[in-house]
């Protein structure tokens, strides 16, 4: 099949995994500019690829890609040799206004319509949410063992890569959907690159785990959903199982 060719802006980036099919993989989500719908890019080695082509949330890249396997109609493999970067939305001068127009057109009622289409194989969206908190628990982490069996395996121009750590606690988001008001409530679990990536660089900084937690639960809840800001929460589920989604990300402009 003759690979496509796709702008994507990219929305959100998951928390590296290892796989003993794919290698450490990222999945990565956005929004085709084209055709105006979710996209999600996948597998990436985002570690192995070229300095020019290691994009970042909000860049828009220009890809080759072919639809993927999977029954979520969203889901493309990505030829990684074929990233380009041609532009990044920051958040300066009117870049937030592109954001939105972007975006926020894809928005969903609720995530509990989100969660109603995923009989039609729908399984990325964004949605507003309410009466927003932010929990922790203990991670209950993969056998170490296996773990590093499998990135001993992997291999990049034959370099051995580093293995990246597990995150000792699950983080998630608790609320209500804005405009459902039926909603029984919902509790989904973070897989932002962002927040594990600031656990581990903050631990250094903050010896106490507690005041850690505390850092990483103010930014998450007080600053990023602080109620100055229009809060919305792009979402995701499993290809094995389609009941389960998580958060990938926020989008949080000033009202």
């Amino acid at each position: 099949m003759k690979p496509e060719t796709k702008k994507v802006l990219i929305t959100a980036k998951t928390y590296p995994t290892p796989s003993k099919t794919y290698g450490e993989t990222v999945c990565c989500a956005g929004v085709d500019i084209d055709k105006r719908c979710w996209i999600r890019l996948y597998p990436i080695p985002f570690r192995d690829l070229d300095q020019s082509k290691k994009f970042k949330k909000y860049n828009i890249i220009k890809v080759q890609c072919n639809k993927a396997t999977d029954h979520r109609i969203e889901s493309y493999k990505v030829n990684c040799d074929s990233i380009e970067i041609i532009d990044h939305l920051d958040t300066k001068k009117d870049k937030w206004a592109r954001r939105k127009q972007i975006v926020l057109p894809l928005a969903s009622t609720s995530f509990c319509d989100i969660f109603q289409d995923i009989q039609h194989n729908k399984s990325l969206g964004m949605f507003k949410p309410l009466d927003i908190d932010f929990h922790w628990t203990k991670a209950t982490l993969e056998n170490e063992q296996k773990r590093r069996a499998c990135y001993a395996q992997l291999s990049f121009f034959d370099k051995r890569k580093d293995t990246i750590e597990q995150i000792p606690f699950n983080f998630y988001y608790s609320f209500r959907c804005a405009d459902s008001p039926d909603c029984p409530g919902h509790k989904l679990l973070i897989i932002d690159w962002e927040l594990g990536k600031s656990y581990r660089d903050w631990r250094y900084r903050y010896k106490n785990r507690d005041i850690l937690l505390g850092k990483i639960r103010e930014r998450w809840l007080n600053r990023m959903c602080a109620e100055k800001n229009d809060i919305y929460f792009y979402v995701g589920n499993m290809m094995r199982f389609r009941d389960q989604f998580m958060v990938l990300g926020v989008f949080y402009p000033q009202k």
